[in-house]
């Protein structure tokens, strides 16, 4: 709810606006269209850069699902869906998109998008998966997903939740798609390895934050190292963008630099 908060946020609060959601405030409700109470103790810079951030990883999101719909891929893969509405903005009867999350967190969108009036388009399968009980192939294979045509898997705002080896299970799993297949997703950088940067304080500060309400964040990854792994697994390209260089592709400017920690964007595939 908090990142989709900030998303919805983001349509009333920031100009210029690096992401367009007809959707936004109507999927979070009422609430959604006020500042997000998660950054109140936030520096109003720092909170205003991350808001942008996650609206930019949707903005480069969309436009990667344009262009691989454009080459002919039929197949978008949402992990992590949470309130993402891509399914319910790109509906088109040619292409396939699959929402994967936990069961009760699907159901709680579901209630939602019901009490909001938002359609489900025959074009979205959801893909309840609880993860202690099966798997991520088991679970998209019950689905529906052809290994056997290419695929884009969009997995925002998790990677920093899971465990080392479970970001590693999913990009073997994405890396081994039996066709060419991309994956969009973000990583955080290590805060011990930037604590001279100025920002690294109040990145602690929210890694504080977010353990606090139960949510820790487990896994950090340089560069190097991230670049390293999808290499090992398979993937033939990787675009690693830092939070100042993407803002900086929509036009918005920071004074922080381009290796400061924060959040990554990747985009890598095997094409």
């Amino acid at each position: 709810m908090a990142v989709a908060r900030a998303r919805a946020y983001h349509q009333v609060a920031d100009e210029p606006r690096v992401f367009t959601d007809s959707l936004a405030l109507r999927i979070v409700g009422e609430s959604g269209s006020r500042a997000n109470e998660f950054d109140e103790d936030l520096d109003q810079d720092l909170a205003r850069r991350r808001r942008l951030f996650i609206s930019a990883r949707s903005r480069f999101a969309d436009d990667t699902v344009a262009a691989a719909v454009a080459r002919g891929t039929a197949q978008v893969v949402i992990l992590g869906a949470g309130l993402d509405t891509t399914a319910y903005r790109n509906t088109r009867a040619d292409v396939r998109f699959f929402e994967v999350d936990h069961p009760d967190t699907q159901e709680w969108k579901r209630r939602r998008l019901s009490d909001t009036g938002i359609a489900i388009p025959s074009s979205l399968t959801f893909a309840p998966i609880d993860f202690e009980q099966s798997t991520l192939a088991a679970g998209l294979a019950e689905a529906g997903l052809d290994r056997t045509r290419s695929a884009l898997f969009l997995w925002l705002g998790v990677t920093m939740y899971l465990t080392e080896p479970s970001v590693d299970d999913a990009l073997r799993y994405i890396a081994g798609h039996g066709e060419p297949s991309e994956v969009v997703f973000d990583y955080l950088y290590p805060v011990s390895s930037t604590r001279h940067d100025p920002a690294a304080q109040q990145q602690q500060a929210r890694v504080d934050g977010v353990a606090a309400v139960g949510e820790p964040w487990l896994s950090f990854f340089t560069v190097d190292e991230i670049r390293s792994k999808l290499l090992s697994f398979g993937f033939d390209q990787v675009q690693d963008h830092s939070a100042t260089q993407l803002l900086a592709t929509y036009g918005i400017r920071t004074n922080t630099r381009p290796m400061d920690s924060g959040p990554h964007l990747i985009h890598a595939s095997t094409l």
